[in-house]
């Protein structure tokens, strides 16, 4: 046997072994795409085990992340931080080798998946990110690829569809993905419920199309070598393959997909391979085959760097334009300028930010799902990102929300870019999956939704958002930003575009909010919450558009004898996570709590306390102007004043 049949068989054998072992995983996709996968890794894909984190490393993604134990044996056999000992603990405690890819870029795993589509989707945004940086940097900087491999799962999740639209209208041609068309789904066939013919749909979205046997490896590489040639379009190769290749009576089964081989059926494929090893035994001839395939990869590397050192000679302006986008900025925002006593959207008042936060950070990439007037999110003195210029700093991600929220993931976890996406509030049920992805990797992706809520006004209920406030403060590691003045716009922007750990939401009215006299100062703002009107009898915590109106009903309560503390909370996530002292000198001890939201009580009413009492909207909005909704609702000054007045009484 020759000795790279020797290796691609070792990924096969590891991604039995392992998943035998932990009695749970996936082992159809490892060994269907097993020749795929090393095609790939011995013929084209740069990196370089002894620095994972390089910045002009390919980028590698498996989009059909069960079959995680494909990338954990390539990543161990190449040379990188996963250990024998990290395979023979698949799918436990405290190892890296999670049921799923989970985001590590130092053990070479680029993002997390599993969600189908998100991976495929979110690579998208890598392939974006690197042709704007070679655009705006030059080539000799930035100059690499993003491969791709995905499954029938991920085609048929709606994402995937959005982003390929996007990925062929922009020509991302340096884009290539291995579709593993091998038939089959968890139900059985794929002719159960997807019988289109998918290389015609890609052709449709402007994608190269080539299809070849997902076992000839000469093939495979030939195919590559064409998808590397095309300069216009991002390429889809369709490997037919074989579920569970190799396996002798489950291969073509539907079986196969997610369940051990078991015993049996593991010793006969390895004698059918010739393979007479124990379980974790891999020879060193099948190490020294992937180490010479990872010296291309440190070839490429010592040759970029070479390229960094020259080009900083001949231009050190240029690469220290390009160096700072790498590192996180400390950016400093002031609040626009708007008359006091005046009534200003909180969109619009983002707006103005935005071009600070713009002339701060060269490295921002912005857009919105077709709704640039809207959201007022344009980067002014830019232009579009576009097939024929790549430098521009907004993206047109047209009507694709789902495809925009992974983008923006894919942006920012590239490297050298920053990335933001708009849309109305009411959709981000449509970019849930990849906001929630953002927040587990720990992304910093910025989420920016208008049209806050039911005083979006005559649009109806289709786009008043109602539980989506709610929803979001749920999600671990998003911060909910919802500001209500020009210096709660600024700081919800500075706290965004400077946070490193996870995601960001900035919330937006569509509505003008009264701009204050005397506006809070930032320090207070970036603790979360803070006291914007002091009192002594009871206490009005709001969000967003409800601080002002919160505000008017403290004074038609003071006119009855009630002294009203109003307490602003433009994060609540920030907030929580102040001392306990502080808040509590916020909130003060013993005082009646009422919170003033425009939309569900959820989880307000666990801050309610004291005879207070959670107001809000639990229930659709409807279509009629914002100033009938309030009185319908009771949102203004004089309703919430009685309310408080009616619930003490009782209490």
């Amino acid at each position: 046997m020759n000795e790279e049949q020797r290796a691609v068989d070792a990924i096969r054998v590891l991604s039995m072994d392992a998943i035998q072992k932990a009695n749970s995983g996936h082992p159809g996709m490892p060994m269907g795409m097993a020749d795929i996968a090393f095609v790939i890794w011995s013929k084209f894909l740069n990196v370089d085990p002894a620095d994972p984190t390089w910045r002009d490393r390919d980028r590698f993604v498996v989009s059909n992340g069960h079959g995680s134990m494909l990338l954990y044996s390539l990543l161990h056999l190449s040379g990188f931080a996963i250990s024998m000992d990290d395979l023979e603990h698949f799918r436990q405690w405290g190892y890296v080798t999670a049921g799923h890819p989970e985001h590590n870029p130092q053990l070479g795993i680029e993002m997390t998946t599993g969600p189908l589509g998100q991976g495929f989707s979110t690579a998208v945004g890598m392939a974006m990110a690197e042709e704007h940086l070679r655009a705006v940097h030059g080539a000799d900087l930035t100059d690499h690829r993003t491969f791709v491999l995905c499954g029938d799962g991920d085609l048929m999740e709606g994402v995937s569809a959005e982003a390929a639209s996007l990925a062929g209208h922009l020509g991302l041609s340096r884009m290539v993905v291995f579709y593993d068309d091998n038939s089959i789904t968890i139900d059985g066939s794929t002719d159960l419920a997807f019988t289109e013919d998918v290389p015609a749909r890609f052709a449709s979205y402007g994608w190269q199309t080539l299809t070849v046997d997902g076992h000839d490896r000469a093939a495979i590489e030939e195919a590559t070598l064409i998808a590397l040639a095309d300069t216009e379009r991002p390429t889809l190769i369709s490997c037919k393959t074989h579920i569970g290749f190799g396996a002798p009576t489950k291969v073509d089964t539907s079986s196969v997909h997610g369940s051990p081989l078991g015993p049996d059926e593991i010793a006969a494929a390895k004698a059918t391979m010739g393979w007479d090893l124990d379980p974790f035994v891999i020879p060193d001839s099948v190490y020294e085959v992937f180490m010479e395939a990872m010296s291309r990869g440190r070839v490429m590397h010592a040759g970029w760097t070479t390229r960094v050192e020259e080009a900083r000679t001949a231009d050190l302006d240029r690469v220290s334009a390009w160096e700072a986008v790498w590192e996180p900025s400390d950016v400093s925002l002031d609040a626009p300028q708007a008359e006091p006593g005046s009534k200003v959207a909180t969109r619009k008042l983002s707006e103005a930010v935005i071009q600070q936060v713009a002339a701060q950070r060269r490295d921002i990439v912005g857009g919105s799902a077709d709704l640039v007037p809207s959201n007022n999110t344009y980067i002014k003195g830019s232009h579009d990102f576009s097939r024929a210029d790549r430098t521009g700093r907004n993206v047109r991600y047209g009507i694709r929300e789902h495809a925009m929220g992974a983008a923006v993931n894919g942006l920012t976890l590239h490297g050298g870019a920053r990335a933001f996406g708009a849309t109305f509030l009411t959709f981000a049920d449509y970019m849930r999956p990849a906001v929630r992805l953002a927040a587990l990797m720990g992304t910093p992706s910025i989420f920016v939704w208008t049209h806050d809520s039911v005083f979006l006004g005559e649009d109806g209920p289709t786009h008043q958002p109602i539980e989506h406030l709610a929803s979001l403060r749920i999600i671990p590691g998003l911060h909910v930003h919802r500001p209500a003045d020009p210096a709660e716009t600024a700081a919800a922007w500075q706290q965004s575009i400077n946070r490193t750990d996870g995601p960001s939401a900035i919330i937006l009215t569509r509505q003008g909010l009264p701009v204050p006299g005397n506006e809070p100062t930032m320090a207070k703002i970036e603790r979360g919450g803070y006291v914007r009107v002091d009192g002594t009898d009871i206490v009005l915590v709001a969000t967003g558009s409800e601080v002002p109106l919160a505000s008017d009903a403290a004074n038609l309560l003071a006119e009855q004898g009630i002294s009203a503390r109003v307490v602003s909370v433009p994060c609540v996530e920030v907030f929580n996570n102040q001392p306990d002292d502080y808040r509590a000198v916020v909130l003060g001890v013993n005082l009646p709590v009422f919170t003033i939201e425009a939309g569900s009580t959820a989880m307000w009413s666990a801050v309610a306390r004291n005879g207070g009492l959670a107001i809000g909207i639990d229930h659709f909005g409807a279509s009629a102007p914002a100033d009938v909704l309030a009185v319908h609702y009771g949102f203004t000054p004089e309703a919430i004043a009685a309310t408080v007045i009616e619930t003490l009484s009782q209490s």
